[in-house]
């Protein structure tokens, strides 16, 4: 009922966030007689204000159309390589005119982006693809929202995420031999899960994997987000927090974790900083600060916009990574595309390099949570691990904005670049559990 609910109020508020536009638009128009009026500019303000907190924030473009490489300007045609019932592989395939440029790009690494599916949608992460695009093919995980996706096309596990990043590191190593993997956030547990089995299999795994402010082990340095999914009980989330998508969407019936419960969350972590914000771009579009007003359009455009969970993957990841600590017990089973379980061993993996980095300031993913991957990926070789941590950077500055830019992606890039050739299981002498 309150999915249906909600609906009803933002189908009621759509009109008046419409109005709020144009009235905003009529004050601001010097051809229109309420922009003489005294105070015009502040009722601009206002109304902008009005509808941007009453509008609805559909799925962002990642709109990246050109890159800088080494001072050539590189086009990018973004397309889905491989279409699953609840997420896209994309590419954003690279293309030039100078002939040295395009020797350079077809050599580069292949690296897969393992977006997060918590809430935001993998557009998310457009500055980590804009960023690693000037040195890699890039590719990402865009996870579906769940309230488009029919009942027919069957349900979704975190089982069947594990399946589906295997099924994609697959498709890439046909494609190129072999690729690095980057996991953000939530996905570095059931990244760390696909390689694994992969590795227990005996097939090949990444050349790489990058693990970056994720809940590998979510007992170290808890956070505000880990606190709630420890103290709660399974059957708190289930009847507090799932409902059925409404009849108007393509999803009718499917039991998700709804995009509007999320932002709530979201929002009251920190409810000071985000009415702060608000009253921030008040104040910019009366003094005529268009920068600065168009920087929090930006960021409240992808902020605001989210995507519905499926209720099975996101009740087994509470239980599994943040109750039953599953993957640091060794107790963790994954049924593969075939129905089979099997048992998750992060010390099976020899050949894949692993950097794991984390931000001084993370308040998602708390310190040493991330850096426990290499505890438990012991048949690694010394050589072959590394962490960084990212000093004054919160959770979103590992992966977004300029300390991502000048700090994390330089050491990310020389990781994939030292550890872009091929290499042969040897003995475990090397090994190591902690770094």
């Amino acid at each position: 009922m309150l999915y249906q609910l909600y609906e009803a109020q933002r189908s009621l508020m759509e009109p008046f966030a419409d109005l709020a536009q144009a009235t905003a638009k009529a004050f601001n128009n010097p051809l229109s007689p309420l922009a003489h009026l005294p105070h015009a500019q502040r009722m601009a303000a206002g109304y902008a204000l009005l509808h941007r907190l009453g509008k609805d924030y559909e799925k962002p473009e990642f709109g990246i159309r050109t890159v800088d490489v080494d001072g050539v300007q590189v086009a990018i045609h973004e397309r889905v390589e491989v279409d699953k019932p609840f997420c896209e592989l994309r590419r954003f395939k690279r293309f030039s005119d100078d002939p040295a440029t395009l020797a350079r790009l077809k050599t580069q690494p292949v690296v897969l982006i393992v977006a997060p599916l918590s809430g935001h949608y993998a557009t998310l992460l457009r500055d980590t693809v804009r960023t690693m695009l000037k040195d890699h093919k890039v590719y990402i995980t865009d996870w579906k929202n769940a309230r488009m996706v029919p009942l027919s096309e069957g349900e979704f596990h975190l089982d069947d995420y594990v399946n589906y990043v295997q099924e994609f590191i697959r498709h890439l190593q046909q494609e190129y031999g072999n690729c690095h993997v980057m996991s953000v956030c939530q996905p570095t547990v059931p990244v760390l899960a696909a390689i694994s089995l992969m590795a227990s299999r005996g097939e090949t795994t990444p050349l790489s994997t990058i693990m970056m402010g994720g809940p590998i082990d979510a007992r170290k340095s808890p956070t505000a987000v880990n606190n709630l999914a420890m103290t709660k009980s399974h059957s708190w989330f289930e009847h507090n927090v799932i409902y059925r998508v409404p009849s108007n969407y393509p999803g009718a019936g499917r039991k998700v974790y709804p995009g509007f419960l999320q932002h709530a969350g979201f929002v009251a972590m920190n409810p000071e900083h985000h009415a702060q914000s608000h009253y921030d771009y008040f104040e910019h579009l009366i003094k005529g600060d268009d920068a600065s007003a168009e920087a929090h359009r930006q960021f409240y455009d992808e902020y605001n916009a989210v995507l519905d969970m499926d209720a099975d993957y996101y009740l087994e990841t509470i239980r599994t990574v943040f109750q039953d600590y599953s993957l640091v017990h060794g107790t963790w089973d994954v049924k593969n595309a075939q129905g089979e379980l099997e048992r998750v061993r992060p010390q099976d993996i020899r050949t894949t390099a692993l950097l794991s980095v984390e931000g001084e300031l993370d308040d998602i993913s708390g310190s040493g949570q991330t850096r426990a991957v290499h505890d438990l990926c012991s048949g690694v070789p010394a050589s072959r691990q590394r962490h960084y941590e990212a000093e004054g950077a919160g959770h979103y500055g590992i992966f977004s904005g300029r300390r991502w830019r000048e700090r994390v992606y330089p050491e990310v890039r020389a990781f994939i670049l030292d550890h872009n050739t091929p290499v042969k299981a040897g003995s475990r002498k090397n090994a190591r559990s902690t770094v």
